[in-house]
């Protein structure tokens, strides 16, 4: 997997698993622009651990399809192309239907809808059109198992990433011929900041015990399958949904 002279946008990389994936591009010859949204300085520290000198630092909210719209503008001006998106960037909220008010729930919904999957169907919009002009490029989305599994607790959350995994396929269908290629990402529970307080709580045990290998992934597992869907040679599985969950949970 080797990205000389490939230009990456991963958001929400400014940590947990958007950091590692921008830096194992970095690591194999990418030239990365790390976006964040509100924290600036995570997103510069990304920016300092990567080797070479080239990548860039771009801020947006995901779920303003404007601000969207100029990143990848940015992004193309500062680095002259734009070969490989990655959608990471995302927000878990709990919001049980028995616990929460109609206005809470209206607000929930929008909220995460918003940020979990317009942002990445604006971004893969914006993205095409420059990737179709050059002549191709690859896209690369950051699912969850509870696409699948269900989140009952977090049902928007569950279900905007089912309709991304439903959006990356229909869209590997729709950009193929023009040599872009789509895949997906499904983590279970990764370590990362995000899930830390889960993890050191009560039951963090009881969520390691799902997985046969007594554990959750680790970022770098999560980004070696990016890596993978974005490489050279992955063309065929276009459309495809890799699983990174330790077997917790399976599907066929």
């Amino acid at each position: 997997m080797n990205f000389a002279d490939k230009t990456v946008l991963v958001t929400g990389a400014s940590r947990g698993i958007g950091r590692e994936i921008a830096r194992q591009f970095a690591q194999r010859g990418a030239q990365v622009a790390i976006h964040y949204n509100k924290n600036r300085e995570a997103a510069q520290q990304t920016a300092a651990m990567l080797p070479g000198n080239k990548h860039i630092v771009v801020q947006a909210d995901i779920a303003d399809p404007e601000q969207v719209r100029k990143m990848v503008d940015v992004v193309v001006k500062a680095m002259g192309q734009l070969d490989i998106l990655v959608n990471n960037a995302g927000i878990y909220e709990d919001h049980p239907l028995q616990d929460v008010t109609y206005d809470e729930w209206q607000r929930y919904w929008q909220r995460i809808l918003s940020t979990n999957l317009f942002g990445p169907v604006n971004a893969i919009y914006c993205a095409a059109q420059y990737m179709m002009r050059q002549g191709g490029g690859r896209i690369v989305n950051i699912s969850s198992r509870g696409a699948f599994r269900g989140e009952p607790t977090a049902p928007a959350y569950g279900a905007s990433k089912a309709a991304m995994n439903s959006m990356g396929q229909s869209l590997a269908k729709a950009l193929a011929p023009h040599n872009i290629f789509i895949g997906t990402v499904a983590p279970g529970f990764v370590e990362t900041d995000m899930a830390a307080e889960r993890l050191s709580g009560p039951d963090g045990d009881d969520v390691r015990n799902q997985s046969p290998l007594k554990r959750v992934a680790k970022p770098e597992e999560v980004a070696y399958a990016a890596l993978f869907l974005a490489s050279d040679g992955a063309e065929f599985s276009t459309g495809t949904i890799i699983d990174v969950n330790g077997a917790s949970y399976l599907r066929s």
